[in-house]
């Protein structure tokens, strides 16, 4: 199991697996939409917060004005177990 920080929920591992697994490139509500199409129960309320908190932190990151989400090489890292919890403060602290 990997560390996690206190601000992280059990949802933006779930998120970020799927971005990663897929190869994806999503926006919230495609994200949420298709994260309920594999089984997994999460509400879009929750999937758009989650998407603030783990750009904020640098796991995942904008491509575009349209709202279009990625993992980034951090986010990878994480979900390799290669990042230490210190590691995952805000990007802008």
């Amino acid at each position: 199991m990997r560390p996690r920080p206190e601000w992280m929920s059990l949802k933006d591992g779930l998120i970020l697996e799927f971005l990663e697994e897929h190869d994806l490139e999503l926006p919230a509500k495609p994200l949420y939409r298709n994260l309920n199409r594999h089984g997994h129960e999460i509400g879009y309320s929750t999937v758009r917060q989650r998407l603030r908190e783990l750009e904020a932190h640098g796991l995942i990151e904008k491509v575009d004005d349209a709202g279009y989400y990625e993992i980034t090489s951090k986010g990878r890292a994480y979900l390799e177990g290669e990042l230490d919890i210190d590691d995952l403060e805000r990007a802008d602290d």
